[in-house]
């Protein structure tokens, strides 16, 4: 135990970047555990549209959606997501997938759908990243 407090003492620079980092791990941790959505793969999205008829949101700007997409997704911004729009609110019972260009944009638009009473809602782990890196068709425009 001493020789770790002269090591905190010191490399005191050190000693804080492995604290933030062992922090933001245990948060990191915590908050997908505790997730009020799934974050799905791109062989779980295929599934859940074809089995289940879920809708793809996507969420990227329209000039990205216009370059590739996945085909049938709805084009939202993440505003228009959570503030109910009429594309989306029609689809309430169906299962809703997310999806941004690296996966990490959708959580905050898959939390504020959940708060808006959608039960079903996951996101594309990696977003359209992994499902173009999976080689998966893209629609344009």
């Amino acid at each position: 135990m001493q020789e770790y407090i002269e090591f905190f003492a010191r490399h005191p620079f050190l000693s804080a970047i492995w604290f933030v980092l062992f922090f933001a791990v245990i948060y990191t941790i915590f908050q997908s555990k505790f997730s009020k959505f799934t974050k799905i793969n791109a062989q779980q999205l295929t599934i859940k549209v074809n089995r289940e008829d879920a809708v793809v949101l996507d969420i990227r700007a329209a000039a990205d959606f216009n370059k590739g997409h996945i085909a049938g997704a709805i084009n939202l911004t993440p505003e228009q997501a959570a503030s109910g729009h009429k594309n989306l609110e029609k689809n309430k019972s169906k299962p809703i997938i997310v999806v941004c260009q690296a996966g990490m944009t959708a959580t905050k638009t898959a939390n504020q759908l959940v708060d808006a009473g959608y039960e079903q809602v996951d996101v594309l782990d990696g977003g359209m990243n992994s499902w173009s890196g999976a080689n998966l068709p893209v629609a344009k425009g």
